[in-house]
């Protein structure tokens, strides 16, 4: 068993190699590559998926596996072995059921579909991008259609980064969380508007880059391991656990853009940076689902960069960095700048009240065009009727609109929005168990002290990886499933006692 194990870890390692060196290739052409390149990275990308996808298919993994398992059920569940086992069975099974060609099909399809919208959004032109984004349709209905028996066609593509959910599941969680953002909506811009003029004066860039990266190092990020680099839509990506690289963008008016997304990005990075080093190359060094790595960089973000505790300390550094821009400006109304609530047209530019309603408008109009409700031609006028009715707002052109989020773009529809709402959700039950086991976190957290914090997310998160799914993680560190209860009143505690309701 022993040889067999190493045989299977070295041929899972190889496809690592390979999907991290098309990460690197993504994440190059998402900074620095020139704009002449991107019919070759196309090409490149499309190679390097169908080799890895070859790999990952190799009927040897099937056999190594087959001959594994009765090892594995000898060991407890939660063991580095039988995990391994079990998340790779369950990887390579679904692999085998998408042909490697059409794999290569479509990861030349994304690169390109990418580079155009990287035009098409600063043109406002969604008709530069629609032609290729009816054939990314096409691709989602096609790779969903490998996995027959489904309950609804997005319930292959939600498989594959919220293992265990489905659309109907995701939609029922969805209409409870809807029923409680709604009203608070509602009672809250109803209340005065916080004036957050502070936020919009000049910032020079170097300032806002240097600031972040006091901050995040400060939360444990580890540059050692990591880098930050700027892109047209903040990302994180590993190629290995040692390598863990996040991105940002800037803009000069507008002091919450990079800081903001620099916590974020950093929240998902640590998760990975935090993984055990024993499962480097496998399966196992990857966040349980996009709803619990979400969890991570809302939290960092949200619970931790926008509290008050946390600008009880780092408040006097910031004016100290800005001292012309917010000399004057008080930590109070700072605090409520930052967290003002207002009916907006930008998912990352969004508030903690309002986010989760831009994602579950995504959500909905992804399961339409799946389930051919609604043509590409028709998604601008949804999009703006939809945010219309259900956030008061409507875009005035592409660019804020049906354009402003990357994910069709360089992705499959349907699979890739529900985890942001649902890491909402995630985050709240988490640090909620958190405060639980360690009543000093606040309190850290205003001294600017984070290892308290970020010392149990590595312990009880963090270090396992992939090992458990995104419903097990749950129980296991929450003690129940998945509950919009946390969130729903953290929201309450907070913007209550901000606006009066």
């Amino acid at each position: 068993m022993k040889d067999q194990l190493i045989e299977l870890k070295r041929r899972l390692m190889e496809i690592d190699d390979l999907n991290a060196i098309a990460a690197l290739l993504n994440w190059d052409q998402s900074t620095y590559m020139p704009p002449g390149g991107a019919a070759a990275r196309g090409r490149q990308a499309a190679t390097l998926g169908r080799l890895a996808h070859e790999k990952a298919t190799d009927p040897a993994i099937g056999r190594l596996l087959d001959a594994l398992q009765p090892y594995a059920d000898s060991l407890p569940y939660d063991s580095d072995d039988a995990s391994l086992i079990r998340v790779a069975r369950r990887n390579y099974e679904r692999a085998i059921k998408v042909p490697p060609e059409f794999m290569g099909r479509f990861f030349a399809h994304s690169a390109g579909s990418y580079d155009l919208w990287t035009r098409a959004r600063p043109a406002n032109d969604f008709s530069l991008v629609q032609p290729c984004l009816e054939k990314t349709l096409d691709y989602s209905r096609e790779l969903a259609n490998f996995f027959p028996g489904y309950d609804h066609i997005a319930d292959p593509l939600i498989d594959f980064s919220d293992y265990g959910m489905k659309a109907a599941s995701v939609r029922a969680v969805f209409a409870e969380l809807r029923s409680q953002l709604v009203p608070l909506v509602e009672a809250i811009t109803a209340r005065p508007t916080p004036d957050d003029a502070c936020l919009h004066q000049h910032y020079p860039e170097d300032r806002q880059l240097a600031f972040g990266v006091n901050v995040i190092k400060r939360f444990g990020y580890d540059f050692r391991r990591g880098r930050q680099d700027k892109t047209h839509h903040p990302f994180m990506t590993k190629f290995s656990l040692g390598d863990v690289r996040i991105t940002t963008r800037v803009k000069e008016d507008d002091l919450g853009e990079a800081l903001f997304s620099t916590m974020h990005e950093a929240g998902h990075a640590m998760y990975e940076q935090g993984v055990s080093m024993d499962y480097e190359g496998t399966p196992l060094a990857d966040g349980a689902s996009a709803g619990v790595h979400e969890s991570q960089s809302r939290l960092w973000e949200n619970i931790v960069g926008r509290s008050l505790a946390f600008w009880q300390h780092f408040y006097p550094e910031l004016q100290a960095t800005f001292p012309d821009q917010l000399g004057a400006v008080s930590l109070d109304t700072f605090y409520r700048a930052i967290n003002k609530v207002q009916r907006s047209l930008i998912r990352t530019d969004a508030d903690e009240v309002t986010y989760s309603l831009h994602v579950i408008i995504r959500f909905d109009l992804e399961l339409d065009l799946l389930e051919g409700k609604l043509a590409v031609k028709d998604l601008p006028e949804a999009w703006r009727a939809r945010y219309a009715s259900d956030l008061g707002v409507a875009p005035p052109d592409d660019r804020d609109g049906v354009l402003q989020d990357v994910h069709w773009y360089a992705g499959t529809i349907g699979g890739a929005f529900q985890g942001y709402a649902l890491g909402n959700i995630m985050n709240a039950q988490f640090y909620e168990a958190a405060l639980k086991a360690r009543p000093s976190i606040p309190d850290d957290i205003a001294r600017g002290q984070f290892d308290t914090l970020h010392g149990w997310l590595k312990d009880t998160i963090y270090r396992h990886g992939s090992k458990f799914t995104a419903t097990e993680l749950l129980e296991r560190v929450t003690g129940g499933p998945l509950d919009v209860g946390p969130y729903i009143r953290y929201l309450r505690a907070k913007f209550g006692a901000l606006y009066g309701v």
